[in-house]
C-alpha cells in the first residue's frame, strides 16, 4: 500500500518545470525538423513518446525509497562498466564513434547511464565516509579510481563531452562534501600535466580541431569550424523577438548541423530571439535552484548527495550546451536536457527527476 503522505508531498513544482521545458523542446524539434524529408515517424512524435515514457519511468523511480539505491550502487556501477566494455567490443559505430549498444528491441548509449551510476556510487561512498576538516588527497584516491575507469572507457569511444560531464558531476558532489585547501592545490597541480597528457594521447584529431576552432573559428570556416559559425549566426540573427516560429532561415534552409539535437538551442534562439531564450534560461535556472532546494530540505546525508548529484548533472548539461552553441565552449556534442532530441538523454534526465522526486516526497519521513 502506498503511504498517503507520499501522494500529499508530491513535488508538482519539479514535474511542472520539467514538463514545460519538454513541451517547449517538442515544439522546437517540430520546427527544427520541418525541412527534413523523413522515412517513418517525425522526430517530434518520437520525442513525445520518449517524454511520456520518461515521465512514467520517473514516477516509478519516485515511488521507490531512494535509500534502496545505496544497496545496489556498486552492483549498478559494475554492470555499467561491463556495458561500456561491450560497447568497445561489439558496439554500433556511427559518424566515427562507437557509443551505442544494440540490445535487439532497442539501442542504448551506456555512457549516458554512467552519469546516474556515478551519482549513486559517489553518494554511497560519501554517505559512509565522514570527514571533519574536509577531504584530503588520500580520501579522494578511491573515488577518483571509481571515476577514472568509466571516464577512460567513455573517452575511448570516443565521447569527450560525456566523459567531461561525468567528471564534473563527480567533482561537484565532492565539493559539496568539502575539500581541504591543500587538496584543491594538489588537484590544480595534477590537472595541468593531466590535461596535456589527455591532449597528446587520448584526444582524436577532430576533437583537437574543435578546441582550436573554439579559439579561432575562422581557421576552418567550411570545415570543422562550420558548426560554431553557423550556430552563432543563427543565435545572433534572432534579435530581440526572433524571426517567428518555423521562420528561421538557418534552420529551414538547413545551414545548421544537428539542429534538432546538439544545436536545438540555436534554432530556438533564431526563432524566438533574446526574449524567448531568456524565458527558457529562467526555466532552467528555476529547475536548478529547485533541485538545490530539495538537497537543502533533505533530512539525511544520502538524499542530499543524490539531489546535488542530479542537479549538477542538469546544471552542467545546460551550461555546456548553451555555452557551446554561442561560442563560449568548444563543440563537444552535449544535448540540452529535456529540450534536445534523443531517447537515451531523455530517459537519463527523467531518472534523475525521479530521484529528486523521491527525495522531495520523503523529506518529512526521516
Amino acid at each position: 500500500m502506498i503511504d498517503r503522505r507520499l501522494v500529499t508531498n508530491f513535488d508538482w513544482t519539479l514535474i511542472g518545470l520539467v514538463s514545460i521545458i519538454c513541451l517547449m523542446g517538442i515544439m522546437n524539434i517540430y520546427s527544427a525538423s520541418a525541412a527534413y524529408k523523413l522515412v517513418g515517424a517525425p522526430y517530434y512524435i518520437k520525442q513525445i513518446n520518449w517524454m511520456v515514457f520518461g515521465l512514467l519511468i520517473s514516477l516509478v523511480v519516485a515511488s521507490l525509497d531512494y535509500h534502496i539505491l545505496e544497496d545496489f550502487a556498486y552492483w549498478f556501477y559494475c554492470v555499467l562498466i561491463i556495458l561500456l566494455i561491450a560497447v568497445l567490443l561489439i558496439g554500433k559505430t556511427s559518424l566515427g564513434a562507437t557509443r551505442w549498444l544494440n540490445l535487439g528491441l532497442f539501442t542504448i548509449q551506456p555512457s549516458e547511464l554512467v552519469k546516474i551510476g556515478i551519482i549513486i556510487t559517489f553518494a554511497r561512498f560519501f554517505n559512509n565516509y565522514h570527514t571533519v576538516e574536509g577531504l584530503t588527497v588520500k580520501d579522494m584516491l578511491f573515488p577518483l579510481g571509481i571515476l577514472a575507469v568509466p571516464a577512460l572507457l567513455i573517452m575511448k569511444q570516443p565521447d569527450l563531452g560525456t566523459a567531461i560531464l561525468v567528471v564534473l558531476i563527480a567533482l561537484s558532489m565532492a565539493f559539496y562534501v568539502g575539500f581541504r585547501w591543500s587538496t584543491i592545490v594538489a588537484f590544480v597541480l595534477v590537472t595541468l600535466p593531466l590535461a596535456w597528457f589527455t591532449w597528446a594521447v587520448y584526444m582524436k584529431p577532430y576533437q583537437k580541431s574543435r578546441v582550436l576552432n573554439f579559439l579561432d573559428p575562422d581557421r576552418s570556416r567550411l570545415g570543422s569550424g562550420y558548426h560554431i559559425i553557423q550556430s552563432k549566426i543563427a543565435v545572433g540573427s534572432g534579435g530581440f523577438f526572433g524571426k517567428g516560429y518555423v521562420q528561421g532561415t538557418q534552420s529551414q534552409l538547413r545551414f545548421l548541423p544537428e539542429q534538432h539535437t546538439d544545436f536545438a538551442f540555436s534554432v530556438f534562439a533564431e526563432e524566438w530571439g533574446f526574449a524567448g531564450t531568456l524565458i527558457l534560461i529562467i526555466l532552467y535556472l528555476c529547475l536548478i535552484l529547485w533541485g538545490l532546494n530539495i538537497a537543502r530540505r533533505c533530512n539525511d546525508r544520502l538524499g542530499g548527495l543524490l539531489a546535488v548529484g542530479v542537479t549538477a548533472m542538469l546544471f552542467w548539461h545546460t551550461v555546456i550546451n548553451i555555452g557551446m552553441v554561442i561560442g563560449l565552449f568548444p563543440v563537444v556534442g552535449v544535448p540540452l536536457p529535456f529540450f534536445s532530441y534523443g531517447g537515451t538523454s531523455m530517459i537519463t534526465s527523467m531518472v534523475g527527476v525521479g530521484i529528486l522526486q523521491s527525495i522531495s516526497m520523503r523529506r518529512f519521513m526521516f
